[in-house]
């Protein structure tokens, strides 16, 4: 078997918009075509035997055990790398349970379909899965214990800590967005600007002087001390000549722990003797320059969290230890405890497994054990100097038992510091007294403090302590997302969402907006090129002076990544076309609908689909939507619009001249088309499909008539509006039209606007594109020989698998089909051919260069339009 290729889908998509996190694995089985499972003996017995846990796997039987039924009966491999891939997923403790597997139309070749939780281990299970079912059938040994740890492995590298993925869930349950805004722990949550951002559990309300107060222990015990908190008994050192006199004044026992250290690195507690005192001096001065030594206070250690100056939990933390038995030694009491299912690998379960390293030896050996030690009967041994849970610590809840004056103080402390979300380290001998009584100390304030041990205690109820976070970025009344329109369709999409932007603009919003050449915000061009995909989108969502965003979206970004945004408020559809056929197993007018569909059905409840009622095939995509339908039409008559505006439907058509919002039996004109510069006097049709899709639009997200109407008449069809979309340069004696069309419908679009140009010599650069189907190619040859009296053909760009000359073939071809005798040459380079054709133009000709490489065209027509110029204003 052979992987053709692996895409991971991060958004709504072809294969669902709900499940976003896909990997679509296309699979040519080669010679296992021939060989479903029920011919491979033994195959059946060695994957139950392989994988007893996938008795689960209901498969189309619909009970447990189906999918061990469909093997024995007999099924493709690339259904059975389906399922392995999702078991091997979960057995490494990522519960994924969506997959499918459809034929491509090629012959033996597979999309081999299912969810994953993080990135790279989806992709590693994919791999792995082909692996597994080629050993399967062939009968050979499979190491499958070594895939699943590498997939821990990778997965504790990849996925979110339990603080940030806590909050991040909290946010998807409150239908907030967020973007991952590095591998790490830095997220936004919501879009443009009403995001907000976070790291692990600092928020950007957090205060940087804060941060820097907690992290300095010496400052924060004074300003804890001089507000009449209880403290510990302490001081700070630089020098080890200074240990004796910390013990001179403190006494044993004490606590060292470096001043800027963090998660307890480098802290000795207990510390009873000088020569240990020196050894804890020697290992904090690994993380500082300077040591605190404290009391060390006997009793509990505790931690309470405080979040907007509120006391949300509270915990009684205790570091890794054994209890002995009076049989086992420590190594076998670890391997025991380690066996505790509520145990895992790093953070997959509400405990983690006790690691052996140089802290557990040191600590063992202050009683003089080591592993091989037989412990008594009912002795607790602990195995790390610090209780926290990632080290094998544990915790318990004591939230509801906390002393009211104890909550009043550590929220004071919350104040004091200054934290928005706040970690107070208590010793005490309990918190249902007050710590006055107790003679309880506070020990440390703690930015960024870990959440798992409120999220998931060992003993004691979990407490939701990520949603008084997201109450706190997102107060009752603060929206955390910003209006989106999304354009799709096979042609009209960038003209369509240009005109969208400018109505938007104009109607006071900064907004941001993507297009086949380029990424803006309000008037500036931020990035160049084919921006029209998930990446881009994401650009926009980021930016966080962005109020409104307009994004055209494209068949390739959804295929290969699915949508950059979760949902939109409006989407536009503005035709589907024969464009890009064959590619990606998209081969009929019915997949390419389905794949426009899933922008379509990206739209909120709601919302509202703008679909153009003259295209079938765009029409029937509201079948498959949940959110209100509006259409657009050049034909007020048409039975759609007649039947949708009947039950009360919105429609905008182009009736006796006028752009026309329809709402049941009612109509409102918007302008005339004659009136709309980008209609060009009314004679361009597909621009007043345009027009129609972007007033619907407008209008149907709430913008008034009046501010579409001025919008309208306000947008110039030029190289700096429209760049690349009929573009028109008037030379003394002769026109220039640079236009994008690059397939028959798009040339069908000009030929109807060169029709009304009145011209002795009509000239047209043509080229074509290697990724589209041979009769494409030869169809925009033929259509242009209708509409030139000479073609120049240029084939230097985008060749895109073929060759120059196999293009330039099918071009001709198409020519001659429809003309024998039609004047055309060839001439490759595309700044050539344009410098070639003006030098033939004739006074009155019309040169129209279908390009593809727009900003290169531009350029030249503009420096001999400039040239042109230069020479007049010199005669004068």
């Amino acid at each position: 078997m052979k992987i053709v290729e692996i895409k991971t889908l991060r958004g709504p998509n072809y294969w669902s918009n709900f499940r976003k996190k896909l990997i679509v694995m296309k699979l040519d089985l080669q010679e296992m075509e021939e060989a479903p499972t029920n011919k491979i003996p033994g195959f059946s017995e060695r994957l139950e035997k392989l994988f007893p846990t996938m008795r689960k796997h209901r498969c189309s039987k619909d009970h447990e055990g189906g999918f061990f039924e469909r093997v024995k009966e007999g099924t493709w491999m690339g259904h059975v790398i389906e399922h392995i891939a999702l078991e091997i997923q979960t057995l490494a403790g990522m519960d994924c349970g969506f997959g499918r597997t459809r034929g491509t139309g090629s012959k033996g070749v597979y999309n081999v379909v299912f969810s994953y939780m993080e990135e790279t281990v989806g992709i590693y299970a994919a791999k792995a899965s082909v692996r597994i079912a080629e050993a399967l059938a062939a009968g050979t040994a499979y190491d499958l214990d070594a895939d699943i740890k590498t997939m821990r492995e990778m997965r504790e590298d990849e996925r979110f800590g339990p603080s940030t993925g806590s909050i991040v869930d909290e946010a998807i349950a409150r239908d907030i967005p967020y973007i991952r805004l590095d591998s790490q722990s830095l997220v936004q949550l919501g879009y443009g600007k009403n995001q907000v951002r976070f790291r692990a559990t600092m928020s950007d309300r957090t205060s940087s002087i804060a941060v820097d107060l907690a992290s300095n222990k010496e400052e924060t015990k004074r300003m804890l001390s001089e507000a009449a908190i209880p403290v510990a008994k302490g001081m700070c050192i630089v020098r080890e000549a200074e240990v004796d006199e910390v013990i001179d004044k403190v006494g044993f026992p004490l606590v060292f722990k470096p001043l800027d250290g963090n998660h307890g690195k480098g802290a000795s507690i207990n510390v009873k003797t000088r020569e240990d005192a020196l050894a804890a001096y020697a290992h904090a001065k690994q993380y500082s320059r300077k040591i605190i030594v404290e009391k060390f206070i006997t009793g509990y250690d505790f931690r309470i969290l405080v979040i907007n100056n509120r006391f949300i939990a509270a915990a009684l933390r205790e570091p890794a230890h054994v209890l002995g038995d009076g049989s086992s030694n420590i190594q076998q009491l670890i391997d025991t405890e380690n066996k505790d299912p509520r145990r895992g690998y790093g953070h997959e379960n509400v405990l983690t497994e006790i690691s052996i390293d140089k802290e557990t030896h040191d600590q063992l050996a202050k009683k003089n054990y080591t592993l091989d030690t037989v412990p008594p009967k009912g002795e607790k041994v602990y195995l790390k100097g610090t209780a926290n849970l990632s080290t094998g610590g544990t915790s318990t809840d004591v939230t509801d038992i906390m002393h009211p004056h104890n909550i009043f103080i550590c929220e004071r402390i919350s104040r004091v510091i200054g934290l928005d979300i706040c970690g107070i380290d208590i010793m005490a001998q309990n918190l249902t007294e007050p710590l006055e009584q107790t003679g309880g100390v506070v020990l440390e304030v703690n930015a960024a403090p870990g959440f798992r041990m409120h999220l998931a205690p060992a003993n004691g109820l979990p407490r939701n302590v990520a949603a008084p976070v997201i109450d706190m970025l997102y107060p009752p009344g603060k929206s955390c997302r910003i209006p989106i329109i999304a354009i799709t369709g096979t042609n009209g999409k960038t003209t369509t969402t240009r005109l969208i932007a400018h109505i938007v603009k104009n109607n006071g919003y900064r907004v941001g907006f993507t297009t086949s050449d380029g990424i803006y915000v309000q008037n500036s061009m931020l990035t160049k090129g084919d921006t029209t995909g998930p990446i881009s989108a994401e650009f926009i969502l980021k930016d966080p002076t962005v109020e409104f965003a307009v994004l055209e979206t494209a068949r390739g970004g959804i295929l290969r990544s699915g949508l950059g945004f979760g949902r939109c408020d409006v989407a536009v559809v503005t035709n589907i076309q024969e464009d890009h056929m064959g590619l990606s197993d998209i081969n009929t007018l019915e997949d390419m609908a389905n794949v426009k569909g899933v922008v379509a059905r990206a739209v909120k409840h709601d919302g509202y689909v703008v679909l153009n009622a003259d295209n079938k095939h765009c029409a029937s995509i509201a079948k498959t939507v949940d959110c209100k339908v509006a259409y657009f039409s050049m034909d007020e008559n048409n039975p759609l619009i007649k039947e949708h505006c009947r039950t009360g439907g919105i429609a905008a058509i182009y009736e006796n001249g006028f752009i026309t919002i329809k709402k049941g039996e009612w109509k409102f004109r918007v302008e005339k088309a004659s009136h709309i510069p980008l209609t060009f006097g009314g004679k361009v049709s597909f621009n007043i499909y345009n027009v129609l899709a972007a007033t619907l639009a407008s209008y149907v997200y709430g913008f008034t008539i009046e501010d579409i109407k001025l919008s309208l008449e306000t947008f110039i069809p030029s190289a700096a509006q429209t760049p690349g979309r009929m573009n028109i340069f008037e030379f003394k004696e002769h026109r220039v039209m640079i236009d994008f069309a690059h397939n028959p419908d798009g040339f069908n679009g000009i030929k109807e606007f060169l029709s009304s140009i009145e011209s002795p010599y009509k000239i047209g650069i043509i080229t074509g594109t290697g990724d589209r189907r041979d009769e494409d190619i030869r169809e925009m040859g033929r259509i242009s020989a209708q509409m030139f009296d000479h073609i120049i053909i240029r084939q230097d760009k985008f060749l895109r698998g073929r060759t120059a000359e196999d293009i330039v073939r099918l071009l001709v071809e198409g020519i001659k089909s429809e003309n024998p005798n039609q004047s055309y040459e060839y001439v490759p380079k595309e700044v050539e051919a344009l410098k070639h054709a003006l030098s033939l133009a004739k006074p009155g000709a019309f040169i129209t260069a279908l390009s593809d490489v727009i900003d290169n065209a531009i350029e030249v027509v503009q420096s001999y339009l400039d040239k042109e110029r230069e020479r007049t204003l010199t005669k004068i």
